[in-house]
């Protein structure tokens, strides 16, 4: 890959290599510090941390020996919540250093190990403090209310999950039968640990030709590289290997499905709950309204799905659009290497809307050792913010200069951005988020930067660039994986009622739902009805449909920091600062948007619409 000197303006991402005569991943010593992230601001130094780690350690006793006691006054029950919440915090700060260390460089043993002791005590810690919740449900609500009530003051910062607590009793069972349930787990998550060795270990791909004719191996993670290529021959040779090694393991992999809906509607029936769905939702106390709002509204509105189907075909040149054809670009990249100060700059001019406070806190943190910018051998792959309780939060990056990078990067900053607020509003108790907001911030984050991309890009290359990655975006996050929640919602509907499950029908629900959604100008391939299988996500039920209200909540939260100006920015920093302090679907009716109503999902659809309005005048 050509990469222009002005990449990384002060260090060059890759490494003249003078024995290869390439150009190579340089080694962690010889990246500028102000490429890396501070992971000082955590532990100063590593005897810092084996301090930290020695005396939590000799503090899990200390923990344990509360059990039985939180029922006895307002102060036993408090000083064992604020006991575990010390050992927690220092906790969780060894965690995050020993595992982010761990990360500049895989190839370092000694991080490896403290990565590897750090999560040992994490789980001694866990089963340490395992008695609280279980213990304070057997307390009378009559009682645990006297006990509050004398200390309501000192409470305050457990008021929230003690409420929670006191909800989800009726779903508690006995001492004895959560024992049983608890030591079911292991055997509960062998469907997982099945699908994981067999689709990742022990399944075998057929080689394909790239683009030069080299031959290729196709595995999961390969597939989107040559399922994207613009030579149709390798899309269908990768489409065909890929679905062909699935079709090999239907049988399989249905059983492994099925035993996954098994568990899932045992659990659920055992806790009481009336179905896999409502029982899936308790947690974050999310109505299954919003889920089936979420469905009813996509199916309802599949139409222009279809046309930009038929845009796909049209600009294609194609007689026929298959299934291997849908994530083919429609339009070349014209955006490549992009400096780094420039990623900065377009981030900060694409955030603005976000306020004076925001951007200070956003511009300290791109300059303050929070972000660990460039690729290293050895070096941990992909993205992430990660946050400890008391030092500001860290990403991970590996930046290549590509403007799908500049989005990364305000997606990850979005969620450390939350985490800065989160933590620095509320009280350890309520700090953290719940999945259902997590993505939210973030997606606000990319849609501000193609909003600010597609107003001031006038060529028209870019222009039709950015509008086909808006449609893919919305497509990918909210059209697909709304397929993916209905087609969970019909399988554990139908293992609940007892109905057909195997891995026949199973296929048969998948196309069904891919005719539905793909329409007319799509040919389904009946490769295809294999698909459902090769889906991870599946083995946390329930889990994906916060992707697309995710995408819907942040799509809406954008358009109104846009149009509404000061007020909207000032209600999502509050949504921002708010954590855990309240349910997710209450912060957000407070932001301005209620996900119990289809509208955010509409207007969703209508920005779909618009995009694909202006595509189709571009080609």
């Amino acid at each position: 890959m050509k990469l222009s000197p002005l990449t990384m303006p002060q260090t060059p991402l890759l490494a003249p290599d003078a024995a290869a005569g390439v150009l190579a991943l340089p080694e962690r010593k010889d990246i500028p510090d102000e490429f890396k992230w501070r992971l000082s601001d955590i532990y100063a130094s590593l005897d810092d941390w084996e301090s930290d780690f020695k005396t939590t350690r000799e503090r899990l006793p200390e923990l344990a020996a509360r059990q039985g006691t939180l029922a006895r006054s307002a102060e036993a029950l408090l000083s064992c919540l604020k006991l575990r919440d010390e050992i927690s915090i220092t906790a969780g700060r060894l965690y995050a250093y020993a595992v982010m260390k761990s990360h500049e460089d895989t190839r370092d043993a000694k991080y490896q190990a403290l990565s590897g002791r750090v999560n040992t005590l994490a789980v001694q810690l866990s089963s340490a403090a395992s008695f609280i919740t279980p213990e304070i449900i057997t307390i009378p609500e009559e009682r645990l209310h006297a006990l509050t009530s004398g200390l309501d003051a000192d409470f305050t910062d457990y008021r929230f999950m003690l409420k929670e607590i006191i909800r989800q009793k009726a779903h508690v069972l006995s001492e004895a039968e959560e024992e049983l349930l608890a030591q079911s787990g292991e055997v509960a998550g062998a469907p997982e640990d099945v699908f994981s060795m067999h689709t990742n270990a022990d399944m075998k791909f057929s080689q394909i030709r790239d683009e030069e004719g080299r031959e290729v191996e196709i595995s999961d993670e390969r597939y989107i590289k040559y399922i994207s290529s613009r030579d149709r021959s390798v899309r269908k040779a990768a489409f065909d290997s890929l679905y062909g090694a699935y079709a090999a393991s239907n049988n399989t992999l249905g059983a492994t499905f099925g035993g996954m809906l098994k568990a899932s509607r045992f659990y659920s029936g055992a806790r009481k709950f009336s179905s896999s769905l409502a029982s899936a939702l308790d947690g974050p106390n999310i109505p299954t309204e919003v889920y089936d709002n979420l469905i009813n509204t996509i199916e309802g509105n599949l139409e222009p799905l279809h046309r930009y189907m038929s845009l796909r075909k049209r600009a294609l040149g194609l007689d026929e659009l298959h299934m291997y054809d849908v994530y083919s670009p429609l339009v070349e990249n014209p955006y490549k290497d992009i400096p780094w100060e420039r990623a900065k700059a377009m981030a900060r001019e694409a955030l603005t809307p976000l306020g004076a406070d925001y951007m200070e806190q956003f511009k300290r943190g791109l300059e303050s050792g929070w972000i660990d910018v460039q690729g290293n051998r050895g070096k941990r792959g992909g993205a992430y913010s990660w946050g400890t309780w008391g030092t500001h939060p860290y990403i991970l990056l590996n930046y290549n200069g590509e403007l799908s990078d500049v989005s990364t990067l305000v997606h990850e900053m979005g969620h450390s951005m939350h985490t800065f607020y989160s933590h620095g509003n509320q009280p350890y108790p309520m700090c953290d988020y719940t999945t259902f907001c997590a993505e939210i911030a973030s997606t606000t984050n990319e849609e501000l930067l193609m909003d600010c991309l597609l107003r001031t890009t006038t060529e028209r290359e870019k222009r039709a660039y950015l509008l086909n990655q808006h449609l893919e975006r919305i497509r990918a996050t909210v059209y697909r994986q709304t397929m993916f929640a209905s087609f969970e919602r019909e399988v554990h509907k139908r293992s609940w009622n007892g109905e057909d499950t195997t891995a026949k029908e199973l296929g048969a629900v998948w196309l069904g739902l891919n005719e539905k959604y793909f329409g007319p100008d799509v040919v389904i391939d009946g490769e295809i009805a294999f698909e459902w299988s090769r889906i991870p996500h599946f083995y946390s039920p329930f889990y994906v449909f916060q992707y697309a209200t995710g995408f819907s909540a942040a799509s809406a939260l954008s358009r109104m920091i846009l149009t509404d100006g000061e007020p909207a920015a000032r209600r999502y920093i509050k949504f921002l600062s708010s954590g855990g302090s309240d349910y997710p679907i209450d912060l957000l009716l407070e932001a301005g948007v209620d996900m119990r109503t289809p509208k955010p999902i509409e207007d969703t659809i209508e920005v779909f619409g618009k995009t694909l309005d202006e595509m189709e005048s571009l080609l």
